[in-house]
């Protein structure tokens, strides 16, 4: 058993590293692993921070994910609906479907993410696939590219 406590948005002994490698098109985040596989759960939970008017990029992977909310607020693209989310919610986003998440709130927007340990490489949209999200208003305002 190992407990790792808590203090100003950063655990004990977690380093705060980059959110992805140079090339992704994201804004003010970072991430912390908290769990890598334990025998039993082949999971890795990570807690990623937004900084405000920050966001993550806009993507989909063959894999489904688990957000928590756990600090502030702001809104995330699941799908092709936009949501405002707040510390609590919980959004689960399954397999190919392009999500972002983004600070709006004048706050930092922090959520934790459950993954499999091994997972695919993120999808980036093509120009086909933003010319069909943009189609809808608030897609279109919301998502940064």
């Amino acid at each position: 058993m190992l407990i790792r406590h808590l203090r100003d948005y950063q655990w004990e002994n977690i380093a705060v590293l980059p959110y992805k490698e140079e090339g992704h098109h994201y804004k003010r985040i970072t991430k912390q692993i908290l769990s890598e596989e334990l025998a039993d759960i082949p999971c890795q939970l990570r807690y990623f921070e937004i900084a405000p008017e920050g966001y993550s990029t806009l993507e989909h992977h063959e894999h489904a994910h688990l957000v928590i909310i756990f600090r502030g607020a702001g809104e995330a693209l699941v799908g092709d609906k936009v949501f405002p989310v707040q510390e609590k919610d919980v959004i689960t986003i399954p397999a190919h479907t392009w999500h972002q998440f983004r600070a709006s709130q004048g706050t930092p927007f922090g959520f934790l993410c459950l993954v499999n340990v091994e997972r695919d490489k993120p999808v980036l949209p093509s120009p086909e696939d933003m010319e069909r999200l943009r189609r809808d208003p608030d897609v279109a305002a919301f998502i940064r590219s």
